[in-house]
């Protein structure tokens, strides 16, 4: 099982809490940018694209553990840009995990290894390596040669020394099917816990506009993997909730909960999501719950740049809340589960 037990209790009690209470919209998961910066320039990346002023720009300590405490949700992902390039990233970890937060902290590994003896194995801590394919073709997706090879090192050394790993990996137009069989296995076989995989988004500001799926070609090409995945009974362990994967290949229909993923990074709480970069910030997460109209957004809203959009960040949510809600759901969720571990 790809999520730990003591993990997948934590958020259903949450989950549960939040249906008692009666509240229709709760964060489940805060997207925590420190910073835009990066030693990468991935051609499919929206988040690099900015200024020089605003790429020199950190969020403190203080200000990422207020947010985490504001926004209140159990889990925090911290992306970027490359948070490892954060001078006190390793304090910002050190004070979620003090709050009782799941924390998964996103990297390329280009500095994962040296950066390791700051960082204390603990449960509740997980390092997702950004992990674009196989060989050669992580190195074109990421547009620098050798990035696979430090990165494999860098999660050996990860593992062996007590860390909690998943990988990364979103699917662009031109993926083949060969490479992410070969690319999975690998990871399996380094011990590499989850496989968390998730279609491109068309950023705005990502110089590559040409490669992005759309959402007919996304269940095409997930039901073709996961048709693989079935019939060569692959025991790939993925950390996407298996009512997500349902949906990536056209099994279920979800509409969008951006609000299940709120981020907060140097503008302040992005509206509505982590994936929009031009839709306005607040100052507060609660102005960011209440002045965003989120009748705007998601795949129903009309909102071309939501047209075709099946990313995690706004689908995994909805997936993880429906598996929730009910006696029924939660039974099938298990067997899916259960079914999705034996391969």
């Amino acid at each position: 099982m790809a999520v730990p037990g003591h993990q997948a209790f934590a958020i259903g009690t949450y989950l549960l809490k939040q249906r008692i209470l009666g509240r229709k919209r709760y964060p489940l998961n805060l997207m925590l940018e420190p910073l835009f910066r990066c030693n990468l320039a991935c051609p499919g990346c929206g988040k690099i694209q900015f200024p020089d002023d605003i790429l020199k720009k950190n969020i403190s300590v203080e200000q990422a553990l207020a947010a985490a405490q504001e926004c209140g949700a159990p889990m925090v992902t911290i992306p970027g840009g490359e948070p490892l390039i954060h001078p006190q990233i390793e304090k910002i970890v050190e004070g979620l995990l003090k709050q009782k937060r799941y924390v998964i902290l996103c990297t390329n590994a280009l500095l994962l290894e040296r950066n390791l003896p700051k960082f204390k194995p603990d449960k509740r801590l997980t390092f997702s390596v950004h992990m674009d394919g196989y060989g050669e073709h992580h190195d074109h997706c990421v547009d620098r040669e050798g990035t696979y090879d430090i990165a494999v090192k860098a999660i050996k050394a990860a593992i062996a020394q007590g860390h909690r790993v998943i990988t990364n990996t979103t699917v662009f137009e031109g993926h083949s099917i060969d490479n992410l069989v070969k690319l999975f296995d690998h990871m399996m076989e380094l011990g590499v816990e989850g496989l968390t995989i998730s279609p491109g988004f068309s950023y705005e500001k990502a110089p590559d506009q040409d490669h992005f799926l759309s959402k007919q070609r996304t269940q095409a090409f997930f039901k073709q993997l996961l048709d693989y995945k079935r019939e060569h009974k692959k025991k790939w362990d993925f950390n996407n909730s298996p009512f997500f994967m349902d949906f990536l290949e056209g099994k279920r229909d979800y509409e969008c909960t951006p609000w299940g993923m709120p981020t907060y990074n140097v503008f302040g709480w992005q509206k509505p999501c982590y994936l929009l970069t031009n839709e306005g910030y607040a100052k507060t997460y609660r102005e960011y719950m209440e002045a965003t109209e989120w009748e705007k957004y998601g795949t129903n809203s009309g909102n071309e740049k939501c047209a075709n959009c099946a990313t995690h960040c706004g689908y995994e949510p909805s997936a993880v809340s429906d598996g929730m809600s009910s006696i029924k759901k939660m039974i099938e969720l298990g067997r899916a589960t259960a079914a999705a571990s034996r391969g």
